[in-house]
């Protein structure tokens, strides 16, 4: 992989920063619990689990005990992928939505819980690649849940504005959203959230991550914890059951990839959206992308017509009814390609815009590296918050279709069409590492403009990271970072596309990337929207 480390074309407080162990997230605290962790004798995937807990803590705004999680792993020369996205409840069904008068999949509440698989995948990579106990592993996050930490600037804003909204929920709708105010309202006034730079401490997080560690994860799905989250479902009228928690294993799965340029890049399969990010790139693969607006218009057309393909075709891999292969061919890849015009296209508007994510990735000096994402899918999830755990139940049932004519229609015990994507790049059969941006249904788009500023722009990690994003949003419009070029967006305006600036900056994913040199030397760049950081020695 080559680049300038001295080449920054776009606004960065940042340089690229290199060292022989690295563990890059979105929280400085995290990243150094992972750096900790690997510093007493752990690997890349104890530090990636490490930081991982402690993101729950932290920046409980994305993410927590009761989401999924994905990972790919890079340990001895090869490459495995961990699916640790859970299924709906068994007992759950079209019927009993259309009885409870509901037309599309509800937001919030007990509705949209599935089961959650971040527990699960935490066990599944330490028993399978990690060299420290679970008990020390989870230390720092535990720690920070019971004494307490100041909060990030990032997060409080979050924080703040979820805060509003479960705060109106109680008030509204009952006490079943009570918990999440009690649980996650400032310590100090629990009229509102905690502050940037005031101390925040869940008791009942870090007990709930005691009993995690000490069990090796088992009380979560089988034993106490797992009683408690029922019952609290139960007592709500909701669908999660015990037997749901008791019968949840983890996946290890085959990865997907495409050839792009000479590189290969790695996601995971479906039930995820990776593949839409794959897909894009074939179409690409056969045009020149040289920065000109021929080609910014060929990107935002392939990324509308792969989201099309993956929204018709993705779901629970059990009920797919297109192959993976015959939607990575080239054959295909040609048909979508022929299809793009000069002009904008106008496709079906398919893409909610929410997501609450957090991406990591970590790499060691013995060759192991991880990509690691794990989610609530929006923000604290459903707003259920099993009473004194800690415990954020995830939304990630909201995706699913209440049209029984829909590849992704609800029914019991299936897996949803989910938004989460870890991506992984190698050359040659080499590792050069791991990569991400989170953010709802930002994240193939976020994939794809990381590898064309890589792959085609030679942009070191951190300016491929800082460059303006773009983002499809629904037919022709898109919205742009403020850093986007002006006269390119008058260009593509011309050309039928519906170019804004949002008021708000936000929106458009934040990133890792560790990439490890031919020397062995590992280079990362981090996410400069939000509180990032790279703990490296």
């Amino acid at each position: 992989m080559k680049f300038d480390a001295n080449h920054y074309p776009f606004a960065s407080a940042r340089n690229v920063i290199y060292g022989r162990g690295m563990v890059a997230t979105s929280h400085p605290l995290a990243s150094q619990a992972g750096l900790d962790v690997m510093k007493k004798g752990g690997n890349a995937i104890d530090a990636a689990i490490a930081a991982a807990a402690c993101l729950t803590v932290v920046e409980p705004t994305s993410n927590g005990i009761g989401g999924d999680a994905f990972a790919i792993v890079h340990n001895g020369g090869k490459l495995h992928g961990l699916n640790a996205s859970g299924p709906s409840p068994q007992s759950i069904s079209l019927k009993a939505m259309k009885e409870r008068g509901h037309k599309e999949m509800p937001y919030y509440g007990m509705e949209p819980i599935t089961t959650p698989g971040v527990v699960a995948g935490w066990v599944a990579l330490s028993e399978k690649f990690g060299k420290l106990p679970l008990e020390e592993v989870l230390a720092p996050a535990i720690d920070y849940a019971k004494n307490g930490h100041a909060v990030a600037p990032a997060v409080a804003k979050s924080w703040q504005r979820a805060y509003n909204v479960f705060a109106k929920k109680c008030q509204d709708e009952g006490e079943h959203f009570a918990p999440w105010l009690e649980t996650f309202s400032s310590n100090i006034d629990k009229t509102r959230a905690p502050l940037a730079g005031e101390v925040w401490a869940s008791k009942g997080h870090a007990d709930t991550l005691a009993d995690i560690a000490n069990t090796g994860g088992k009380s979560f799905y089988e034993g106490a914890l797992a009683k408690e989250i029922a019952s609290f479902c139960e007592k709500h009228n909701g669908f999660l059951s015990y037997d749901d928690l008791a019968s949840y294993k983890p996946a290890w799965e085959q990865l997907i990839s495409i050839n792009y340029h000479g590189y290969d890049i790695w996601q995971m399969p479906p039930n995820g959206q990776g593949l839409v990010g794959l897909i894009a790139l074939n179409i690409l693969s056969g045009y020149e992308m040289d920065g000109s607006v021929e080609s910014y218009h060929r990107a935002f057309e392939a990324i509308k017509l792969a989201f099309v393909v993956g929204k018709r075709a993705i779901t629970d891999p059990l009920h797919m009814k297109e192959s993976v292969q015959e939607l990575l061919s080239m054959e295909y890849a040609k048909t979508l390609r022929d299809s793009i015009t000069n002009t904008a296209a106008e496709p079906p508007s398919i893409l909610p815009n929410y997501g609450g994510t957090v991406y990591l990735a970590a790499a060691d000096d013995e060759g192991n590296m991880i990509s690691y994402i794990q989610s609530n899918y929006a923000g604290f999830g459903s707003g259920m918050v099993v009473p004194g755990t800690g415990i954020a139940l995830q939304n990630r049932g909201a995706d699913f279709s209440l049209d029984p004519n829909h590849i992704n229609v609800l029914a019991g015990g299936k897996k949803t069409y989910h938004t989460i994507i870890p991506g992984f790049l190698t050359q040659n059969d080499k590792a050069i590492g791991p990569f991400g941006v989170m953010g709802g249904y930002m994240q193939p788009q976020g994939h794809l403009q990381v590898m064309l500023n890589t792959i085609h722009n030679n942009l070191n990690p951190q300016a491929a990271l800082d460059a303006p994003r773009w983002q499809w949003m629904t037919g022709k419009k898109f919205t742009v970072e403020h850093g986007f070029d002006r006269s390119l967006a008058l260009q593509l305006e011309a050309r039928g596309h519906q170019i804004t600036y949002p008021t708000n900056n936000g929106g458009f994913g934040r990133g890792q990337i560790i990439w490890r040199g031919e020397n062995g030397i590992l280079c990362g760049g981090t996410e400069s929207r939000c509180d990032g950081h790279i703990a490296v020695w």
